[in-house]
Parts: C-alpha cells; structure tokens; sequence
C-alpha cells in the first residue's frame, strides 16, 4: 500500500474508511479472526474479485465467491436470499464474513445479507465505483428494492472497514466516474462548499482518476459522510441531510425501473431540490442557479421529461421521508446550511419541476 489515508466514521461501532491505491493487501486486516469470507461480487467484477479471494486465501482465509445480478438487478430478496442459503450451504458462523465487491447496489446487497445472516456479522466494502466509495459504502446502511420503491427494506449495520482503492477508477467508464461526481456535488452543497470550488476551478480534473483534484474531492466527500452518519447512524435527524435531491432522485429511478444511473438521477433531483429551496423563501437564486452550473461543468444531466410529473409526484408520496401524508425534502437556507422543509404546496412543486422539466 502506499499512500494510504485513513478516515474515521465514528459512532457506537466506529471503524476506518481507506482510501489510497494497492488496497487489496489491507483485507486481512480487516477480516482477521475470520475463518471463511464470502465475496460478492456482480459479473463484470469477476476479475477483481477473483484477485480479493486470491488475497483472503494467502491469508488463511477460505473464500466463498458468489455471483449476483449486475446493478439493481442484484438489489432483491431473491437474490439475498440465493446468498443466505450459500452461507447456510458453507457453514457460515458469526466470526465469518461478508464482503462486497462492487459498485452501491452489490455493497448495498452485501451489507443486507450480512446484518441479516444469524441476526448481523461483520462485512467489508470493497467498493469499485465512484459513487459507491463517496456514498454507498460509508455508513452502514444496508438494503434491497421492492415493488414499492428503491431501498424501503433494509438494515442499519456498520461495516469493520471500508476499501476505497483508487486504482479501480482508472478503468472504471468515463460514464460512470461522473454520475459518482454528483454525490460529491452533494456535499460541496450541504456541508463542504470547497468541493464546489475544486469542481468549478478545474472541471476535467475533477472528472481525472488519476489527478490529485479528484483524490481531495472523494477524502472530502467521504469527511461529510463520516461526519454525519458518526452522529446519526440510524437516520434519526441529522443523516436527512444527504438524502439532498434525493427525493425526485429516487422517484425517477423507480420511473425508470432503475435503469437510469443513481449518479444521473441525484443530478437532477439536487437541481430540483435547489429550486424548491429558492422558491419556498430559503435560498437566494445565486445558490439555487450554482447547481445546475457546476453539474453541467462536469456533464451530468440537468434535465427529465415534464410528462414524467404525475408518476414522479406518485412516487415521492412513498419516500422515507414522508410523515403520514406530508411530503418532506431536505433544502438549502444557504451554502452548507441544509434543513427540513415539509408540506410544500403542489403548485410550489410544480414550479420547481420547471427548472428540470424538458
């Protein structure tokens, strides 16, 4: 390992989120004491993963690969439980684990299956996409998609450690880097308005894996996340916070079946979010505009079918945030201070849709 930076999520279960390049000889660290190790891992990964239980077994540690469906395909009961029946199948006991080598939905399934195998055993993510190491992977929140809507069943339970190994981003699609930019975006706008600054003073490095630029954005984005969710593991106040934008963000996805990138998706729904802030008083419209300048800087989408409203509004009725029948959305009073804003009227949605709407 060279280089390495270690990032505190503090909390009940505090662990380390590692960010470097070479991450791969940090396994069994983290693993110790473990005698079998299933890796998860979706079939584009197969290669990675491969090298993962390659690295488990020259520590003593018995592997157990299991391939699931790619993206959100992964992301089901089903699919969770083929994987509690291999672990039944290989004798999995509570000093064993779990690891999840992939992008947020394989992190996502393997932190479910592991918090529900004999009621919560250790997994690590061995995160290989952008998004996945600035969001998903930090945290410890874990879970599955329904008819219902993305992420409604699941589990709070951190992990022993999170892998972020830079080199995986070199040969990551150009695609996929920038839809992982807009979680950053995220926390420039919440919490760390210098990583709006870094975007807005050199967007190609931003969108560099190998530039230093995009090394401090995914340290800083992982700082705001380990910052919130060391205060609030279980979403019970201050963690609304980074699901900024992400109430259209989640409404569009399900429109879409989840074929849209959740990337993609946060885009769109942090513009929205920016203009609900502005239109309900909150926000001056410099800040509100500053969204959907610093995404289009890095090629992120900035737009969706204005067809689309009546399903989206449908949709949103359903998210996490709803109390009773009071829709609620995290907004901006200004550059890193986010709150609550409930109950807005249909009309006000309607006009911040516009800023979006095709």
């Amino acid at each position: 390992m060279d280089d390495v930076t270690r990032i505190p999520v503090p909390g009940e279960r505090p662990y380390d989120v590692l960010v470097g390049r070479g991450l791969i000889t940090a396994l069994p660290e983290l693993v110790s004491g473990a005698v079998r190790a299933a890796v998860l891992y979706a079939p584009p990964l197969k290669e990675r993963a491969t090298a993962v239980a390659d690295a488990l077994s020259a520590a003593g540690i018995r592997p157990l690969p299991i391939e699931v469906p790619d993206a959100e395909a992964g992301k089901s009961i089903d699919v969770a439980t083929r994987c509690w029946d291999e672990l039944g199948a290989a004798g999995f006991t509570r000093t064993d684990v779990v690891l999840g080598v992939g992008g947020g939905a394989v992190t996502d399934l393997a932190g479910f299956v592991a918090a529900s195998w004999l009621r919560g055993v250790r997994w690590v993510p061995v995160s290989t996409s952008l998004l996945g190491m600035v969001d998903a992977a930090v945290g410890g929140k874990t879970g599955v998609n329904t008819a219902a809507g993305k992420n409604l069943v699941g589990a709070f339970h951190p992990p022993a450690g999170v892998l972020c190994d830079l080199d995986v981003l070199d040969t990551l699609p150009a695609d996929d880097l920038i839809a992982g930019l807009a979680e950053i975006v995220k926390c420039g706008f919440i919490a760390d308005p210098v990583i709006l600054d870094l975007i807005e003073g050199d967007p190609a490095a931003a969108a560099d894996p190998r530039s230093a630029v995009l090394r401090e954005l995914v340290e800083r984005a992982i700082r705001v996340k380990a910052h919130v969710v060391g205060a609030d593991l279980r979403e019970s106040g201050l963690r609304e916070i980074l699901n900024y934008g992400h109430t259209l963000a989640h409404a569009i996805e399900k429109r879409e079946q989840y074929s849209w990138k959740h990337g993609h998706a946060v885009a769109v729904g942090t513009i929205f979010a920016g203009e609900l802030s502005r239109l309900s008083g909150r926000l001056s419209p410099a800040v509100a505009a500053r969204h959907k300048s610093v995404l289009s800087l890095v090629g992120l989408p900035t737009s969706y079918p204005r067809a689309a409203w009546p399903d989206l509004l449908a949709a949103m009725r359903v998210d996490k945030k709803t109390r009773a029948d009071t829709l609620r959305f995290v907004v901006l009073d200004d550059l890193a201070q986010p709150g609550i804003l409930a109950g807005p009227s249909e009309e006000t949605l309607i006009e911040a849709y516009e800023a979006v709407a095709e």
